[in-house]
């Protein structure tokens, strides 16, 4: 049963060359900053005319989200979640620090275990998950977890005995020293189409991080399965740092033509969605949302505080799907190449309270995982739960 809430639904205001929404920068523990709920959308930032995809057709710059069913309930912090290949999800709890797998037909859920070394607090945890890309071949599954003395990513084997019941073995250490804090631990992972292992990190509320090239913090990430700087691809050889300049990103998606976009909590003034690009410093601090500055790669939309706080993001049907945790709508981004059509539109606005996680379903439409559990939610007697979306 949905929860009635007075929040009224507010589409974005602004035209194609001046986009923006709202946004807010933290998810965890800790007060929200304050936005102003009136604010107007701000702008898209159009890519250069050579990431576009000569011959793309553009998003619809109308679509549509219909809730196709309610898959499972009852769920308690839900943070990460990873397809299986044979349809089902896992799901991760970030303040229980345990691993579900989720029967996408029934919505059964069944619990695969705690990983050890798990010290939630504040913003920190059990956060995303991912499966191999081999995975038919190695059964790894990755997390991204914060640990007594850091955040660090780790991959353990998902065994299963004779009767088809599934545990988790223990964890191996892919990537340590990723910076922790109460705040701000970032925590999506994801493989890409280059089969590499990409994450997003935090500043943990030390804004000189983002910066420093040798801190691991307030970055994005790519390395191979093992943890390993590729060799080739990552602004130096020797380092997994792919780009700079964040202060807690929590999305990271890829579109048809294998472009990086990632959402991006801001401060008190723009959240962000980014094109990705190698060596790109995106600004923090010394940029909130677009700048115009040289040097610094500007977002190609932004939105205000209250409208967004944006965690997880997928790309279907030629747009980018944004979840919106204090804003608690599902924002709809149509995109052409790498720069975004048309003015976004919110979808759910209230409905569903605060939106952690959106994946594809494989079938051209949407998981959305709620977050009401997350300590800043008002949750109801069904929080928290998986959404089956069918999405224009």
């Amino acid at each position: 049963m949905l929860r009635s809430r007075s929040l009224p639904l507010r589409a974005a205001t602004a035209s194609l060359a001046g986009l923006a929404l709202l946004a807010a920068g933290c998810s965890g523990g800790g007060p929200e900053p304050s936005g102003s709920p009136d604010a107007t959308a701000g702008r898209s930032s159009p890519a250069p005319e050579s990431s576009r995809s000569p011959g793309a057709s553009p998003a619809p710059a109308k679509g549509s989200v219909k809730v196709v069913d309610t898959v499972a309930t009852g769920l308690e912090s839900p943070w990460g979640v990873a397809p299986l290949p044979d349809g089902d999800l896992l799901v991760s709890s970030r303040d229980e620090g345990t691993v579900s797998r989720v029967d996408a037909g029934s919505g059964k859920v069944t619990g695969l275990g705690s990983v050890p070394g798990v010290e939630p607090g504040g913003e920190g945890g059990l956060l995303g998950i991912a499966v191999s890309p081999d995975f038919a071949e190695d059964r790894y599954v990755y997390a991204y977890l914060t640990s007594a003395s850091d955040n660090r990513i780790v991959r353990m084997l998902y065994e299963e005995d004779e009767e088809g019941a599934g545990r988790l073995g223990a964890p191996s250490t892919v990537l340590r020293g990723i910076p922790k804090g109460v705040v701000h631990n970032g925590g999506r992972i994801a493989f890409g189409p280059d089969r590499m292992l990409y994450a997003g990190t935090g500043d943990t509320g030390d804004e000189s991080l983002a910066q420093d090239r040798d801190s691991l913090g307030g970055k994005i990430l790519r390395m191979t399965p093992e943890g390993e700087p590729p060799g080739h691809g990552n602004p130096e050889a020797d380092s997994v740092v792919y780009s700079w300049g964040h202060r807690n990103v929590q999305g990271l998606a890829w579109d048809a033509e294998k472009r990086l976009w990632a959402s991006e909590f801001g401060q008190d003034t723009w959240d962000e969605l980014n094109l990705i690009r190698p060596g790109g410093n995106y600004g923090w601090p010394e940029a909130e949302g677009e700048a115009g500055e040289e040097g610094l790669v500007d977002p190609v939309a932004q939105w205000k505080p209250a409208e967004a706080s944006p965690s997880g993001i997928a790309v279907a049907r030629g747009s980018v799907w944004m979840a919106g945790l204090r804003g608690e709508r599902l924002w709809r981004i149509p995109l052409e190449g790498g720069e975004a059509v048309a003015e976004p539109q919110a979808f759910l606005e209230g409905e569903y309270g605060r939106l952690r996680t959106v994946v594809p379903d494989g079938g051209g439409g949407l998981w959305l995982v709620t977050g009401e559990t997350d300590s800043r939610g008002t949750p109801g007697e069904d929080d928290d739960r998986i959404l089956r979306l069918e999405v224009r």
